[in-house]
C-alpha cells in the first residue's frame, strides 16, 4: 500500500467518524503522451536496433546471503532482454491503439552484421533507407532492454508457508527517428516493474513452481516492449473519485441521481444546497458539483468548483492557524487535504487538455 493511499484512508476514516458518508466511484479519462507526432506521420515502422547478443545470456549474477531469520533465498540477476520479443510487443501495443494508420514491424537485428561495436543511434542514411524500404513516414527503434531480477523465498511462520517472489525491473530505451533529420527526434527511457509469486507449505514446491528463468525472460521482455507506449501515445487512466452523501434529504436525493447516472440532476440538487448551506455542507456540495462537472468532461468548471470547496475547507480546518504553527498533521486537516488532492488532480487534467487536443487532432475529436 502506498503512502498516499494510507493518507487518503486516514482522511476518509476521519470524515466517516464525523457522520459524513462517502461513496467511491471510478472514472476513466485520457491523458496526453510525452511525445506529440504531427498528423502527417501516419505510417510507422518499429525496428529492432538492439545489440546482437547470443542467447540473451545473463550479464551479472549476485548471490546474496539471506539476511532475515525467515529469509530462505535471495538472488539478483541482470539480463539483456529478448530483442525480438520486445520489438514484437512494442509493435503490437502500438497497433492496438489504432493511433497510426499502419504499424510495420522489422524485428531483424539491424546491428547483427556489425564487425565492430558502434553507437546504437541510427544514422541519417540508415533512417532514410529504412523508411524508404519499409514505405513508412518514420521509425520507432527499440534500442535496449535491461532486466534486473530478484528471486526471493521467505518463510512466513504465522501461516506456516513459504512465499516465493520474482521481481523484475525493466529498463527500456526507445528512440524516434524522422527522415531528413540528423539524430533521433526523441529518446524515451521508461522504467517499470513486473512480478510473479508462488506460495506453498513445501519449500521445494515453491522452488520448482516459481517462474523459470526462461519463461521469466520471455514474459519480462514482452512486458518491457509494451512500456513505452504510454509515453508515445495518449492513454486511458482509471482514477478513483469520491462524493459526499450527507444526512440531508437533498444530498440523499442527489446520490440517487448519481447512481442513476444523471449527473445534471445531481448537480442542480447540490447547487441548491450550496446556496442555502454554510460550512461543511456547503463544502460537500461544492466538492460534489466539481465531480459532477468532471464526469461530464467540463474540466475547467470542475476545477473552479473544487477550488471553492478547497477555500471553504481551509476555513473549516483553520489552515492558516495550522501553517503559522509550522506543523501540519493530515489528521487535523481532513477536509483541506481531500479537497486539495482533488484540486491537484483536476489541475493536472486541465494542464494536459491543450496537448491532448493537439495529439488527438488527427481524429478531429475534442476532449
Amino acid at each position: 500500500m502506498t503512502k498516499k493511499t494510507c493518507c487518503l484512508l486516514v482522511v476518509c476514516s476521519l470524515l466517516f467518524s464525523a457522520c459524513q458518508s462517502i461513496e467511491q466511484i471510478s472514472i476513466d479519462y485520457m491523458l496526453p503522451a510525452n511525445v506529440s507526432f504531427p498528423a502527417s506521420l501516419k505510417r510507422v515502422a518499429v525496428v529492432n536496433n538492439m545489440p546482437d547478443i547470443p542467447d540473451n545470456k545473463t550479464i551479472i549474477t549476485e548471490d546474496e546471503k539471506p539476511k532475515g531469520k525467515n529469509e530462505v533465498l535471495i538472488q539478483t540477476k541482470y539480463f539483456n532482454g529478448n530483442a525480438v520479443t520486445a520489438t514484437e510487443s512494442l509493435a503490437k501495443a502500438l497497433a492496438k491503439e489504432n493511433y497510426f494508420d499502419e504499424v510495420v514491424i522489422c524485428d531483424s537485428a539491424l546491428r547483427s552484421n556489425d564487425m565492430i561495436p558502434r553507437e546504437s543511434v541510427l544514422s541519417k542514411n540508415e533512417v532514410e533507407r529504412l523508411t524508404r524500404e519499409l514505405d513508412v513516414d518514420f521509425l520507432i527503434a527499440l534500442e535496449n532492454v535491461q532486466l534486473k531480477t530478484t528471486r526471493k523465498i521467505d518463510y512466513i511462520p504465522e501461516w506456516n508457508i513459504f512465499h516465493g517472489t520474482v521481481d523484475v525491473k525493466a529498463y527500456t530505451a526507445v528512440r524516434v527517428y524522422l527522415p531528413n533529420r540528423n539524430g533521433p527526434m526523441v529518446t524515451i527511457t521508461p522504467v517499470d516493474s513486473i512480478f510473479w509469486e508462488k506460495e506453498d507449505y513445501k519449500l521445494e514446491y515453491v522452488r520448482s513452481h516459481l517462474i523459470s528463468e526462461k519463461e521469466m525472460l520471455e514474459q519480462a521482455s514482452e512486458f518491457a516492449g509494451s512500456t513505452p507506449v504510454h509515453h508515445l501515445l495518449p492513454y486511458w487512466e482509471t482514477g478513483t473519485r469520491y462524493y459526499f452523501i450527507g444526512n440531508s434529504a437533498p444530498m440523499r436525493d442527489a446520490a440517487i441521481q448519481v447512481k442513476a447516472g444523471d449527473w445534471s440532476k445531481a448537480i442542480k440538487l447540490w447547487e441548491e444546497i450550496y446556496e442555502k448551506k454554510k460550512g461543511k455542507q456547503q463544502m460537500y456540495a461544492a466538492y460534489n458539483i466539481a465531480l459532477g462537472y468532471e464526469m461530464q468532461d467540463s474540466i475547467n468548471t470542475a476545477e473552479n468548483w473544487a477550488l471553492k470547496a478547497q477555500t471553504i475547507a481551509a476555513q473549516i480546518d483553520k489552515i492558516e492557524d495550522t501553517q503559522k504553527r509550522g506543523t501540519v498533521n493530515i489528521e487535523n486537516i481532513p477536509n483541506y487535504f481531500i479537497t486539495t488532492k482533488y484540486v491537484n488532480e483536476l489541475q493536472k487534467r486541465n494542464e494536459g487538455l491543450v496537448k491532448l487536443n493537439m495529439q488527438m487532432g488527427r481524429f478531429k475529436n475534442v476532449f
